[in-house]
């Protein structure tokens, strides 16, 4: 099976693997359907949870990568896209405000959460592009083992992520099916991506770090804007910022665990 993976072209070998970063994100979405009816509790707990996550993924699954990839001027590039990315969303927000006069808060936050995720997932699947393509040009310290390594630390990543978009979904009260769907639909921009990363690998590289960067500043304006001020409408406010820092140490632990 090894051999047989190894022989693929890499971008087969891309789209394979980013195809189950996405299957990943899939049986993350699936958490909507354990539950018959969440209560608030429950759903902000889980904003809370989501929020979190977010906010871990954003420095160990981002930034820093983002940091070690750029060169002597990190701080500026980083900084670049960090803020750029946060203030898109910032304009996104406004515009919206503008044009709906705040009549549909629900749809907004909904789509800030799935936007954000997604943009997350479009630099993580040009990250495993990348590993596989670089494969063709005998990039120093390409190897077949780390892409694959590399792809499933992603994919593992990509379940609470998955749980994260469909669980504040089912909170503002869409169904089950469009609950998951949201969910899983997040996850699906990393085979286009890594077939993207893997077809323009050399190029690709130059552009990493600010698209890591920036997918990590629009996340964390959506956890400051929109999770962790609706998780804290709780009465138990202190119960929701725990459930907070435990997201953020359970995505720490996956993502430097598994480097």
């Amino acid at each position: 099976m090894i051999d047989f993976f190894s022989n693929l072209n890499p971008c087969i070998q891309a789209l394979i693997a980013t195809v189950f970063t996405w299957f990943i994100t899939m049986l993350g979405a699936c958490i909507v359907f354990l539950f018959k009816n969440i209560n608030k509790n429950i759903m902000d707990a889980m904003l809370g949870f989501a929020a979190g996550i977010m906010i871990a993924a954003s420095f160990w699954s981002l930034l820093e990568p983002a940091i070690s990839m750029a060169g002597n001027l990190s701080w500026l590039i980083v900084s670049i896209g960090f803020i750029s990315g946060g203030i898109l969303l910032f304009i996104g927000d406004k515009i919206y405000d503008t044009k709906y006069k705040k009549n549909n808060d629900k749809i907004k936050r909904c789509m800030m959460l799935i936007f954000s995720i997604t943009l997350h997932n479009i630099p993580e699947g040009l990250a495993v592009g990348v590993a596989f393509g670089s494969l063709a040009y005998n990039l120093d310290g390409a190897t077949l083992t780390s892409a694959i390594m590399l792809a499933i630390g992603i994919g593992l990543q990509n379940f609470p992520e998955g749980t994260a978009v469909s669980v504040p979904l089912r909170r503002e009260g869409f169904s089950r099916k469009k609950a998951f769907f949201y969910g899983q639909l997040s996850g699906i921009v990393e085979p286009i991506s890594g077939i993207i990363g893997a077809l323009l690998v050399l190029r690709v590289r130059t552009l990493l770090p600010i698209l890591l960067s920036f997918a990590a500043g629009a996340m964390i304006y959506v956890v400051v804007e929109e999770l962790i001020p609706e998780s804290q409408t709780n009465k138990k406010k202190d119960l929701m910022a725990l459930f907070t820092l435990i997201g953020f140490a359970i995505m720490m632990i996956m993502d430097v665990a598994l480097k």
